[in-house]
Order: C-alpha cells, then structure tokens, then sequence
C-alpha cells in the first residue's frame, strides 16, 4: 500500500515563489496525514502554461533556484513531486522533481509535448529523451510521468509498468471542457488496461489563467481501472489515498533502474475509505468553471471588483451573476444605460434583479451623448437614412461610460456577449466588446438560458426574474428590435454554430447534414467575416472544446468559403 496525497492546488503563473510557498503548506499538510508521496501539480513552481516566459534564460534558472530552495525546506517523511522548468542556455524542459530529505532525489523531463488546440509545447520546450527509472518511495515502485505522457497509447505509462512499476503518479494542467472529467478518467482507464493493472493517481491543478480554466477532478484509478477517489471539482482539495499495491512478476532484466527515496512505512493497514466526490450536474459544472475563471482573472490580475452595463436582458444579468458568485455581491456595480429606444420593462427588470443579487446600480442615461453624436455627424450623413451606424454609436457610448467609470474607481469592466452572437459578429466594436474579460464569451445562447433557469434552482429562490428568462432577446438600438429579426432561431443557429466552429465542418458537409443551404451560406459567410472582430475583444474562459481564441486559429483574410 502506498498513501498517496493529491494536493489539488491553485498555482498563479509567473509567481515563483508564492508557488513554493503553496508547496510548503501543503506539504505539511500532507505529512500530517502521514502521507508517503504527495503530488503536486505540473510545472507548480511556474504555473501553467507559462507560455513565452520560458524563452526568458532568467526565469527558467530562477524557477530552478526557488526548487532548490524548496527542497532543502522539505526534510520529512514524505516525498514530494514537484514540476517545474529545467534546463538552461536556451533549452527549457517540462520535468517534475522528486524531493525527499532535503534535497531533489531525481528528476524526469516530459515525452509527450501537446501541440494541438490550447497547447503550444513544442515551440517552448524540448521533448525528454533520457532513459526511464523507477523510485522506490515507502517500499513500493512508483513510476512517474506528465500529463501528454498519459494519453499516448502504448507510450510512457504501460512503458514503466513493464519496466517493474507498482503504482504509477501523472501529473497534470488539464484544461476544463464540459465533462472532460469523463474523458480524462476513460484514457486513463485505457493506460491501467495497457498496464496489465497497475493502479493509477491522477493529479490536476485547479483554477483560472488567461482564457484556460483547470477544474481539479484529480483521481486515482484501482488496478481494475475503477475510480477508487475523486477530488473536488474547481475547489482546491488534499485528497489522500491509501492504494493498494500488489507484487508483480517482473523479470529482473525487464526492470527500470531504481531510485531508492525512501523507506517502507511500516504501515500494514489502509485508513478510511477514500473520498469518492460525485460528479455535479453539467450545468453546475459549467457555472462552477464560470466562477472559478473570473474570480481567478480577477484577483490574480491585481484587482478586487469589476462593472458592467446591464440592460435587463438574459446575458448581462448571467454575467453579473456569476460574477457576484466569483467576487462577492459587494464587489460588482452595475450600470443601467437606456436609450431613447430602451423599454420600460428592461429598466425595471435590471433593477429588480440587481436589488435581489445584491449588487449595486447606478443608472446613467445615454441620451444626451447619443442627441449630442447625432449632432456632430447631422452634416455628414445629411441625405442618408438611419441605420446600422446610428445603431452603433449608442453601444459605443456605452463602452465609453464603463471605461470611464472603471478609470475613475479602479473596476474591470467584464463583458457580457455570448459565443453565438461573438460567432456571427453580433457585437460592436469599442462598445459592447470594450473590456478586460468576457465571462461568457465561450457559451452558446441556449446554454446562457440553461444556466439561468438552473442558477434559479440552485438558490431554491427566483434571482434572476422568469421575465428576463422569457422576453424575447433584443439589443434595442432601435424601434423594436429583436435578435430573431437578423438571426436564425437560436434552437437553429446554436446547432449550426457548434457544427462549424468545434466540428470544423465545411458549408458543403453542414448540407449533408441537413442544415438548410441558404441559411447555412449565411451563417458561416457571419463567422467568417467577424474573425476581424473576435481578434480585438477580450479574452474569455475556454468551456468547450474549441473556443474562439488559442485554440482556433483562422485567417482573417481568407478566400475560402
């Protein structure tokens, strides 16, 4: 039996030493809980992903000092493994560190670089080619490897099982998606099958950087492939296992080098079951991401509250929701800003709900910016018909006030565009994009009204009110306005939307599946000519498998149709 404590952390990328400090705290943690190997995140003195800081020779050899100053602070009984940046003279290695008795026992740097969607490792760092060895922590042979190294069949896991492992440890930054926990726990069952049963821990970090979000989920795999714990979902946890180790045949000459760390515990018998955390309902799945990404983007980045304009439709009032959800009720102020065009309805239903969230409001009407603008232009645009131009002016007067505000009190303003109306460029530029973070830039409108209704019951009270849920969507920036008036039903557009964008299907294969062609023509015609737009907007929390951002990466001036 070997005690294993996953210590689910939330790392910050960049702050060395607050890592460090992490790892300590942990750590004795840990080894109150008599625990004979505690993992720990990958690359957790750097955080992930640190992206073009490891072309930085100065940072890579700082993040080595603070290792080595790490170590010779753990001098329990427990082992550490540590990831972190290795290397040097222009060569960074993804690697973890093995760190017991004061000192780093062994290193290992990872195989497997991901290029694809979010990850670029290939350009920052060099693949490890070293030789394989196991280490024997408390009398077991544990073998090691990174993230990637776990999803390649027939790579580094059933490689060190052959080679004499008892248990294998996989650290992780694994990016959330919706129900990604399933996929992860699937491949890792596959490895445990190509392992001939060697059991599996899954570690992963937790928390928001830039537009990635971890959820945590960490877990260990018994020898069957079974899920024999589980930590919590986007919340920190030190979850401790006792997992079984059976003997195994292996040939002497088929054995890894060891690396003795340390020595058998003694113990004979495992504690308390394991912590098996449930797996949550989609939707609070997706919520809790929400939350976890902005309060992270928030905090990590200096600040404590945030605003954003609020109109009484269902989008502003989601936003506002998650982020008082993120930051507390007293950390969000809310602007009303109604037009000539705004309903009587929106005002009193963004107020209603701002006074049930708790949040503040402060109402600043655009009218006379919008009369004094209209001047301005009376003489350019004299002959020429309102439209789309006098449209636009009101949601950048708007942009102006937040960033106004935001200047003067020291908030981040969020914005609050969905993915459907980001695909098809259903947004003005300076005026509903300006901001520092877009909350819900990565969810489709259906899921926007999901949410909503589920935030509902999750509070067993009617926060959001049924009217904001119901009323037909409208940017009212004109005479009754609807979004069904320039798009597709959003039952028809999100399908279509979700098809093109994470399916990558050309016009002709979104035909054969049954889309309607002329619809389809002038959805994707849409997408493809915002990619100017979506390049200048804020970053946003990736919650599905492809997101607009570092994972889909298309020409803007592009011929293709």
């Amino acid at each position: 039996m070997l005690r294993v404590a996953i210590c689910q952390i939330n790392t910050t990328v960049g702050d060395l030493q607050g890592n460090a400090d992490l790892v300590r705290t942990w750590m004795a943690d840990a080894e109150r809980e008599g625990a004979d190997l505690a993992l720990f995140p990958e690359l957790t003195i750097s955080g992930y992903p640190p992206e073009d800081l490891l072309l930085k020779p100065g940072f890579v050899a700082e993040n080595r000092r603070v290792l080595v100053e790490l170590a010779a602070d753990l001098t329990g009984d427990c082992a550490a493994v540590i990831g972190f940046a290795d290397g040097g003279d222009g060569v960074a290695f993804n690697a973890l560190a093995v760190v017991h008795g004061g000192e780093v026992r062994s290193t290992y740097h990872k195989r497997a670089l991901p290029n694809y969607g979010v990850f670029d490792e290939q350009r920052v760092f060099v693949a490890g080619s070293e030789p394989m060895h196991l280490h024997e922590i408390a009398g077991v042979r544990v073998g090691m490897s990174i993230c990637e190294d776990g999803w390649i069949a027939g790579g580094p896991i059933p490689q060190l099982a052959d080679g004499g492992a008892q248990v294998i440890v996989n650290m992780n930054a694994s990016p959330y998606y919706r129900r990604k926990v399933e996929v992860r726990q699937a491949e890792m069952a596959a490895r445990v099958a190509e392992s001939r049963g060697v059991p599996l821990v899954y570690g992963n970090q937790v928390g928001g950087q830039d537009e990635l979000v971890f959820d945590g989920s960490s877990f260990v795999l018994d020898a069957d492939g079974a899920v024999l714990a589980r930590a919590a979902h986007c919340a920190e946890e030190l979850l401790v296992v006792d997992v079984p180790v059976a003997e195994r045949d292996v040939p002497v000459e088929a054995r890894f080098p060891l690396i003795e760390v340390s020595g058998p515990s003694g113990r004979t018998a495992a504690g308390s079951s394991p912590r098996v955390a449930p797996l949550v309902n989609e939707l609070d799945e997706l919520h809790d991401a929400l939350v976890l990404a902005t309060r992270d983007y928030v905090r990590k980045n200096g600040f404590s509250d945030v605003c954003l304009g609020l109109s009484g439709g269902i989008d502003s009032t989601l936003t506002a929701a998650i982020a008082a959800d993120a930051l507390g009720p007293e950390n969000v102020h809310c602007v009303l800003m109604p037009s000539r065009y705004s309903s009587d309805h929106s005002v009193s239903d963004a107020v209603d709900f701002a006074e049930r969230l708790g949040v503040s409001h402060r109402t600043i009407p655009i009218e006379p910016a919008h009369a004094a603008f209209l001047d301005m232009f009376a003489e350019s645009f004299a002959g020429r018909e309102e439209g789309l131009t006098e449209e636009n002016l009101q949601s950048r007067i708007r942009g102006v006030i937040l960033m106004g505000l935001t200047n003067k009190f020291g908030w981040l303003v969020v914005t609050t565009g969905n993915k459907s109306e980001a695909a098809v460029g259903y947004s003005t530029l300076y005026g509903d994009t300006a901001g520092a973070y877009a909350v819900i830039k990565d969810v489709y409108k259906l899921d926007v009204y999901a949410l909503c209704r589920r935030y509902n019951e999750r509070a067993g009270r009617e926060v959001i009110p049924e009217s904001v849920i119901t009323k037909p969507p409208s940017a009212e920036l004109r005479p009754d306005q609807r979004d069904d008036q320039s798009l597709p039903p959003y039952e028809e557009l999100d399908p279509l939307l979700e098809a093109y964008i994470e399916g990558d299907r050309t016009l002709a294969e979104l035909v054969e599946m049954g889309f309607d062609e002329a619809v389809a023509t002038r959805i994707t015609r849409l997408v493809d000519i915002a990619e100017f737009k979506r390049r200048q907007t804020p970053l946003g929390a990736r919650v599905t498998r492809k997101g607009f951002g570092r994972d889909r990466r298309l020409p803007i001036t592009n011929g293709f149709r």
